[in-house]
C-alpha cells in the first residue's frame, strides 16, 4: 500500500472503532464501516485515533482493528494514530502497522509538553523511535492535548523531519496558521499536507485558506468528500450550501462528552455499523437527545432535497 506524502489530499476519515454490546471487538462491523467510508466518498481512513477510542483497546486489539481494517481497505490508504504516553510503545505499535501496511501514523504531544524546546524534542525523538522511513502525521489539537504548537515552531519541526509530511490541524481558531503556511511555503519552506479536524465545522473556510482536504469523522462523510470536491473545483458558494445543509448535525455531535456518541448512533442508523456501543467508560444518549438527533437528520434531508 502507498504511502502518504506532503501531497496527500481529499478526506481522509476519521474511523470510529465498532463494538458489540459486550465490549468486544466486532469484526464484521469493521468490515461494513470501510465499505461504507468507502462508497461515502473517503479517499483514505485514519484509525485509532482519538474518537477511535484507542485508549481503550489492548495492544494486540490496536493491531487486530488495523489487520482487519488494511484487509479490507485494499487500495485506500490507512494512517493509524500510534500516540502513547511512551516512546517505546509508541515505536512497537509503529512498527507492527507499518509492517502491516499502514500508510503511515498519527503522533499527538502529550499533554505534558508546555514550551517550544519541548515540543521540538518530543518530535524530533518521536522520528528517531519510529526511523526516517515512516510517514507521519503530526496532529495539532490543543483543545484536546492542551498543547499549544505556533506556526513558528511547526515550521521548525517540519524543516529538520521530512519524514512529517501531515499537519492534522484542528488548532481553533486556527485558519490563520493555515495561511501563515501556506505563505511560509511561498517564501521557501517545505511543504507539508494539511487536513483539517474538528468534525469538518470549519471544512469550508479552510479549504479557501489552502487546505488539501480533511482527516476527520462525521456521521455523514460524504458532505466533506463534496465539500472538499466542490472546493478543489473553485465552487465555493457550492461547497458552501452542501456544508449548510449538514451544519446543524455538525454543531449537535461536536458536544463534549457525548459526540462520540452521537456518531455512532447515526452511523449504526445508517447501517456502517452494528451497535452505537462504546467500550466503557463512555457516555449514551438519553431519549430526549435521540429525538433531537432523529429531528436534526430529518430537516437535513429536507434541505439536502432543496439542492438536489
Amino acid at each position: 500500500m502507498a504511502h502518504i506524502t506532503s501531497s496527500s489530499r481529499g478526506v481522509f476519515v476519521i474511523a470510529v472503532t465498532p463494538f458489540l454490546e459486550t465490549g468486544a471487538l466486532d469484526h464484521d462491523s469493521i468490515d461494513r464501516m470501510v465499505d461504507f467510508y468507502a462508497e461515502k466518498g473517503a479517499d483514505g481512513l485514519t484509525i485509532l485515533g482519538m474518537m477511535g477510542e484507542a485508549p481503550k483497546l489492548t495492544q494486540a486489539e490496536s493491531i487486530e482493528v488495523t489487520r482487519r481494517t488494511l484487509a479490507r481497505a485494499g487500495n485506500m490508504p490507512v494512517v493509524v494514530g500510534v500516540s502513547a504516553p511512551g516512546l517505546a510503545a509508541l515505536g512497537e505499535l509503529t512498527g507492527a502497522v507499518m509492517d502491516l501496511g499502514a500508510a503511515g501514523v498519527m503522533v499527538a504531544p502529550p499533554s505534558s509538553l508546555r514550551t517550544d524546546e519541548q515540543i521540538i524534542g518530543y518530535y524530533r525523538n518521536v522520528v528517531e523511535t519510529v526511523g526516517k522511513d515512516v510517514p507521519v502525521v503530526l496532529q495539532d489539537f490543543p483543545l484536546s492535548t492542551g498543547v499549544q504548537i505556533s506556526t513558528k515552531t511547526l515550521r521548525v519541526i517540519f524543516e529538520a523531519h521530512p519524514s512529517i509530511v501531515m499537519l492534522k490541524h484542528e488548532d481553533w481558531p486556527g485558519l490563520q496558521k493555515i495561511s501563515d503556511l501556506r505563505q511560509a511555503e511561498t517564501e521557501g519552506s517545505r511543504r507539508v499536507s494539511i487536513l483539517c479536524g474538528n468534525a469538518g465545522a470549519f471544512l469550508p473556510e479552510e479549504m479557501r485558506r489552502g487546505a488539501d482536504g480533511a482527516m476527520t469523522g462525521f456521521a455523514y462523510p460524504e458532505m466533506m468528500a463534496n465539500v472538499v470536491r466542490l472546493s478543489n473545483e473553485g465552487r465555493h458558494e457550492a461547497a458552501q450550501d452542501v456544508f449548510d445543509a449538514y451544519l446543524p448535525l455538525v454543531r449537535y455531535e461536536q458536544q463534549p462528552g457525548i459526540g462520540l456518541a452521537v456518531r455512532k448512533y447515526v452511523l449504526a442508523k445508517r447501517g456502517a455499523i452494528g451497535s452505537a456501543a462504546q467500550r466503557r467508560p463512555g457516555a449514551g444518549l438519553n431519549a430526549a437527545a435521540i429525538a433531537e438527533i432523529e429531528m436534526l437528520i430529518a430537516r437535513q434531508t429536507r434541505r439536502l432535497e432543496t439542492l438536489a
